[in-house]
């Protein structure tokens, strides 16, 4: 089976998540999505990252009804820092039948060369790499004819996926608009809008 890794904290996973994980079902060679829900660092404790739990109790709740979509917490079992080479090869161990990829924003394999191991990720996995809304100072660039350049757009294990549809949507607007009293119920998942109701999270 092949199987998309989509890795984050999603605090708390929006529609913006959603869209980009059903496009890789949908629109690639993909069999599966699975979202990995990362762990929180201890040395960098943040006072809006919900706990591990919530935070996969989350996921599970956008998804319960898609068999193409699974949630993991494969890496709250793992050292932390979570290296991503760490986590696949701890897949791969688990889960020797499957072919894993790797889903990520254009912006993220931008920096990838700072990842740790990346040479042995680019070489044995597909990278599935979605377009992310430009800011001002990127969309001025672009119109001089400076764009910024990708080290990597040429490997033969990245695929770009530029007709994704992507929407100009973070999961810090989400816990800003709710922590300012806004309705966000169209920019969650139905089960994910009760849930942080029910439990305040995000408020003041």
């Amino acid at each position: 089976m092949k199987v998309g890794l989509y890795f984050g904290t999603f605090n708390p996973i929006h529609v913006g998540h959603l869209i980009i994980a059903n496009y890789m079902t949908e629109h690639s060679d993909l069999d599966q999505v699975w979202i990995v829900v990362s762990p929180q660092n201890p040395l960098k404790k943040k006072k809006t990252l919900l706990a591990d739990y919530h935070r996969l109790a989350l996921v599970r709740a956008a998804i319960e009804d898609d068999p193409k979509l699974t949630v993991s917490d494969i890496e709250f079992q793992l050292p932390i820092p979570s290296y991503t080479s760490t986590t696949l090869t701890y897949l791969k161990e688990k889960h020797p039948g499957n072919e894993f990829s790797l889903i990520m924003g254009e912006d993220n394999l931008r920096t990838f060369h700072k990842w740790h191991n990346h040479e042995a990720i680019l070489d044995n996995h597909t990278i599935f790499v979605y377009p992310r809304v430009l800011t001002i100072q990127e969309e001025a660039a672009q119109k001089e004819g400076k764009p910024e350049s990708n080290a990597f757009a040429d490997h033969n294990n990245v695929v770009f996926c530029n007709d994704a549809p992507v929407m100009k949507i973070s999961s810090s607007f989400v816990r800003n608009a709710i922590n300012d009293g806004k309705d966000v119920r169209y920019l969650l998942t139905e089960p994910v809008h009760k849930y942080i109701e029910e439990m305040h999270f995000y408020k003041k």
